[in-house]
């Protein structure tokens, strides 16, 4: 069997664009969730820098907005890990490249709006 032949039978197995979709959404769940994770981080810095100014006592009480700001990329990473370890060369279909794609936005865009929030 040459080259082009195995070439073209693995295609038919596993299209490129399931796999494109299936990376899109490993690229999506880690981008949109540590885009909210920093963007809640530095809205914490803030509410730490004014609770310096006005009650330096309750400084240490008001680091737990930035640990849970910062739990919210670490969500995007797992679910970017568990998706990309799904990632199987041949045998990887185009309703799991859409699957995990969607899996990718939901985590992401759910973790940006939780940072927004």
């Amino acid at each position: 069997m040459s080259a082009y032949e195995s070439m073209v039978m693995l295609e038919t197995v596993c299209s490129p664009t399931s796999a494109l979709f299936g990376f899109l959404g490993v690229s999506s769940a880690i981008a949109f969730s540590n885009l909210g994770a920093a963007y809640g981080t530095a809205k914490a810095g803030v509410g730490i820098s004014s609770m310096g100014v006005m009650r330096p006592d309750m400084v240490m009480r008001s680091i737990i907005p930035v640990v849970m700001a910062g739990v919210l990329g670490i969500y995007g990473l797992i679910t970017a890990v568990i998706i990309n370890s799904k990632i199987k060369v041949g045998t990887y279909s185009a309703f799991l490249g859409y699957a995990h794609f969607a899996a990718g936005l939901v985590v992401g865009l759910s973790g940006l709006a939780a940072g927004l929030a």
